[in-house]
Formats: structure tokens, C-alpha cells, sequence
């Protein structure tokens, strides 16, 4: 899987990265990948981007 950083992420590592898969979008945080994910479904994930607009 390829995993994506936010553009709006700085450089002092607190940042989230997204990855796709089939189902919709994985988060984990990005200096602890390896301590797991949040999955949402498709519809969750656009529902969560446009509140953030």
C-alpha cells in the first residue's frame, strides 16, 4: 500500500499519512506506523473531509 502525508503537514513529524485500500481509507500516524490504523468506508471518509471544509 501506498501511504500519502497531508500537504498540510509540517516538518516536525506530527502528522497523520492516508493509505487506500478496496473498502476505503486507512490513518496511522506517521512516527508510529507500525502501532496500527483507523479504517473508514468510503462515504465516511468524503463525510470527514468535507466537515473539514
Amino acid at each position: 500500500m501506498e501511504w500519502r502525508t497531508s500537504s498540510y503537514s509540517t516538518d516536525n513529524g506530527d502528522c497523520v499519512e492516508v493509505g487506500w485500500d478496496a473498502p476505503g481509507a486507512l490513518v496511522r500516524d506517521s512516527k508510529d506506523p507500525a502501532s496500527g490504523t483507523l479504517a473508514f468506508e468510503h462515504g465516511q471518509w468524503r463525510a470527514f473531509l468535507a466537515d473539514l471544509r
